[in-house]
Order: C-alpha cells, then sequence, then structure tokens
C-alpha cells in the first residue's frame, strides 16, 4: 500500500513466492550493465592488441569488479525489498546513475590508470544502496540488525575508496594496484559480516534467474565480434575465408557457452549461506570469462581483418583460450563439483585444459576450440540427462 506522500513500506519479500521474475526496472539496470561491460571489454581488446596485455588484464579486473559489484549488490537487495515504489524507483535511478558514470569512468582507466571518474560514480552507486539498506532498517524489524550492518559496513568501505585513491592520489601503478585490491577485499566482506548473523530473505529462484540474464549480457560481446569477423569477410581483397571461420568459430562457441551454463542449474540453496555467497562470488569470474572471450575474438579478428594494431597469432588464440576455460573453470566450481559424481565430476576441468592447449596450433586454433567447446556441451548434456 502506498501513502499520500509516495511511500510505500520497504517490507521483507516472501522468499517463497511463487511466479517471481526480473521486473522491468532490474532489466532496465541490466542495460545500464551492458554499456559498461562493452566499454571495459573493448578496452580489453585495444591494451592487447597494443601490447599490453598484462595492464590491460588487470585493468579490466578493476573496471569489472566496479561493474559486477554494482549489479550484484543490487540484485540481492532487490531479490529481498523490491517492492517497485516510487522511493525504490528513485533510489534505483541514482544507482544506476552511478553505474553508468562508473562506465563513463572506464576509457580515462585504461588510458592511464585515472580512477578518479570511476570511484566517483562508483561512490555515488554506493551511496544509494546505504539508503536502501537505511531505509530496509526501518521498515523490517525483524532483519533491522542486518540491514544496519549493511549500511555501516558500505559506508566505512567508501570513506576508505575516497580517502585512499581519491584524497591521497597514490604515485605508480603498483601502490594504486595494491589500494585497489584491499578495497575489493573490504568489499566483498561486508555481505558476509553482515548476514552472517541473520541472512535477509532473497528469493532462490529470482536470484537464481537474475545471475542467468548477466551470463547472457556478457556472451553478447562474444556475438558482437562474430558479427564483426562477418562485416569484415564482405570486404573485397582480404581474408575473407579466414574470417568467415573465425565468425561461425565464435558463434559456435558462444552457443556452447550458453549450453553449458543453462544445461543445469547450480545449487543455490537459501539455508546455506557460506555456499550461496560462493555461488554468487564465483559467478564473477563466469561474467568476466564470458566477456574477455569477446575481447580476444576481437583481437584475433583485427590481426586477420587488418584492423588497427595486430597481435602476436599466439597472443590473440591465448586472449580466446584463457578466459574461456576460465568460464568453464567457473561452472565447474559453482556446480559441476557439487551435482555431479563419478570421473566426469571434472569433466569441463579437462575440456578447459584442452581449449588452452588448442591455442598453439596456429590458425587451426579456433576452429578446434569450437570443436573443443561443442563437444563439451554433448558430453555435459549426456551427464545431465542421467
Amino acid at each position: 500500500m502506498t501513502t499520500k506522500r509516495g511511500w510505500r513500506p520497504f517490507g521483507a519479500r516472501d522468499p517463497h513466492e511463487t511466479h517471481r521474475v526480473s521486473t522491468p526496472l532490474e532489466l532496465l539496470f541490466d542495460l545500464v550493465i551492458v554499456i559498461a561491460v562493452a566499454s571495459a571489454a573493448e578496452g580489453l581488446h585495444h591494451a592487447i592488441a597494443q601490447g599490453h596485455a598484462g595492464m590491460g588484464i588487470v585493468t579490466f579486473a578493476m573496471a569489472f569488479f566496479a561493474t559486477w559489484w554494482a549489479w550484484v549488490n543490487f540484485t540481492w537487495f532487490a531479490s529481498a525489498y523490491d517492492n517497485d515504489g516510487p522511493i525504490y524507483r528513485l533510489v534505483t535511478c541514482w544507482i544506476m546513475a552511478g553505474a553508468l558514470t562508473i562506465a563513463g569512468g572506464i576509457p580515462r582507466l585504461f588510458a592511464g590508470l585515472d580512477l578518479s571518474l570511476a570511484i566517483l560514480g562508483y561512490v555515488v552507486m554506493r551511496a544509494g544502496m546505504i539508503v536502501f539498506w537505511l531505509i530496509a532498517a526501518r521498515s523490517d524489524p525483524v532483519h533491522r540488525s542486518t540491514a544496519r550492518r549493511y549500511a555501516l559496513g558500505i559506508a566505512l568501505v567508501q570513506v576508505y575508496w575516497t580517502t585512499a585513491l581519491m584524497l591521497l592520489r597514490p604515485e605508480g601503478q603498483g601502490a594504486v594496484m595494491a589500494l585497489f585490491g584491499l578495497g575489493v577485499l573490504l568489499e566483498l566482506a561486508v555481505p558476509l559480516l553482515a548476514e552472517r548473523r541473520g541472512a535477509t530473505p532473497w528469493h532462490q529462484h529470482h536470484v537464481t534467474e537474475r545471475h542467468g540474464l548477466l551470463v547472457i549480457i556478457v556472451l553478447g560481446e562474444v556475438l558482437l565480434a562474430s558479427a564483426a569477423a562477418f562485416t569484415l569477410s564482405d570486404r573485397p581483397g582480404g581474408h575473407s575465408a579466414q574470417l568467415v571461420v573465425l565468425a561461425i568459430s565464435a558463434l559456435a562457441i558462444t552457443f556452447a557457452m550458453w549450453w553449458l551454463y543453462f544445461s543445469q542449474e547450480g545449487p543455490l540453496d537459501h539455508g546455506r549461506f557460506a555456499s550461496a555467497f560462493q555461488w554468487s562470488y564465483a559467478h564473477a569470474l563466469i561474467y568476466a570469462g564470458g566477456a574477455a572471450t569477446g575481447a580476444g575474438f576481437s583481437v584475433v579478428i583485427d590481426a586477420v581483418g587488418g584492423e588497427g594494431h595486430h597481435a602476436p597469432p599466439l597472443t590473440g588464440n591465448l586472449a580466446v583460450a584463457v578466459p574461456l576455460a576460465i568460464y568453464m573453470a567457473a561452472l565447474w566450481l559453482v556446480r559441476d563439483r557439487l551435482v555431479l559424481t563419478g570421473p566426469l565430476r571434472h569433466g569441463l576441468l579437462a575440456f578447459a585444459a584442452a581449449i588452452v592447449g588448442a591455442a598453439f596450433l596456429g590458425e587451426a586454433a579456433l576452429p578446434v576450440t569450437a570443436v573443443i567447446a561443442v563437444a563439451a556441451v554433448a558430453a555435459r548434456s549426456r551427464v545431465s540427462c542421467r
């Protein structure tokens, strides 16, 4: 019920509510994340192509953490407290504005490790989450202590971010990365400490669906690379046949990544606090691996198509193989090791190792990688049907 002032209490949602699905507002939030993911993947693509793979990977990890953390914190809060009222919508728009500012700061981050705009957007986004948790503490007496711990923890970490990276302005890449890494650990600790003595009433199906939708979003980066290869193959006087093979390989790998993820739901259990956080946190590797696979394909396609800087062939192959292997290994971590038995329990790890090995096959590397990915789907499907 909404009051005359537009206030709708943030009472806890029923964790067993039927037909709970993503809302249009959550899907709009996903659209903001699409922009941020694309910006991070583009930065990684250009860094690898220009011969700065190491720094590019570190910067991508920083950008991707900020993007993913904005999304995952909102997702879990919404699962427990989304009331679709005016206040909820306005604060969500505030958080989206912060997330979009993070996306706008990602090019600066890749250009010279300039964190100023990204940190500004990040703190704005996290301030919105503080408001959310304070409102939840007021409206939900059962989980009031948990909500207050969230608000206090988030606020303290934002003091760290603004002090360590904006006011002190550390000199040198090593100092910036060390301070950023410490901030990441502090952020990851907040939910663990906040919910240790009382978990919020999140909805299992809703959270599972939301995580699956973000998988689809990051796979869009691989589809985008496939489309770029098809476009370049249509130009006269080039490597048309090789580009078509790359486009088909990227398409096959995208389908395989999608199929592997959605072949079986992961064991997300509302009653197991530690495993739920492990499940959600490990998804960051799935998302980063998916987006980075698209960036790797873009590196290879640019080199073959004569676009921009040309990375060595092995570098391009590894830029696809390593993140794809991480994606598969992360799937094993969040699901297969827990739901399968027997020798096939570790099948995805074997396929991941084979994919990394295939990177050393020269021009045949990515078509062979596609075949291995499809074989992984076939093997995993046989297991799921037992």
